[in-house]
């Protein structure tokens, strides 16, 4: 140690593990106000591992090409801070605002080992039903404020969806995503 430098031979390496046990993406028609940024901060908490911004017929927050980026590029950064806080090791991916029609076309057909969910307060089949399906990667899509219209919900069903509910309340837009989240993380812990 110097009055400028500090040298250091690291000897041995402890790894680490602190994210889920599988790959969860979170694809959500944007709250409106802060909430947005409340929910990569604790989606990043959680272990989310992507989250797609989206904005659907029914969303309150729309944003241009260049407001997008620079949300974008802020949430990034409220996903940095928020890795730090909970310790863990990998960062989220921020995808680009899109449209839900876009993203939904642009979407590949669902491969072995995913699932598929799109959380809606009149579908049939609770989550823990559709949950009993083993997969290493799970992509959730949840609806705005006011939720998705009939039309938005069918195109995320042909593309190959299943509509899950968390209960008989109706959760927020910024509520939903996380008690997913939150719920799969716990199922992680029971294994």
């Amino acid at each position: 140690m110097g009055r400028s430098e500090v040298r250091v031979h690291l000897q041995t390496q402890q790894p680490v593990q602190r994210e889920l046990g599988h790959t969860v993406t979170l694809a959500l028609a944007m709250p409106a106000n802060d909430r947005m940024d409340a929910l990569v901060e604790k989606a990043t908490e959680l272990g989310v591992r992507a989250i797609q911004p989206l904005m659907s017929e029914r969303s309150v927050l729309r944003l241009n090409a260049e407001r997008a980026d620079k949300k974008v590029s802020h949430w990034r950064g409220v996903a940095i801070a928020a890795c730090e806080q909970s310790g863990r090791t990998q960062l989220p991916e921020i995808a680009p605002v899109q449209t839900l029609a876009a993203w939904l076309a642009a979407l590949p057909a669902a491969g072995a080992g995913q699932r598929r969910w799109l959380l809606s307060p009149t579908a049939a089949q609770p989550l823990a039903q559709l949950a009993q399906v083993a997969a290493t990667r799970t992509l959730v899509l949840s609806g705005p404020e006011g939720g998705l219209s009939p039309a938005e919900e069918q195109a995320a069903v042909s593309r190959g969806f299943l509509a899950a509910q968390l209960g008989p309340r109706i959760l927020r837009a910024d509520t939903a995503p996380l008690a997913v989240l939150s719920w799969l993380a716990l199922q992680e812990l029971a294994q």
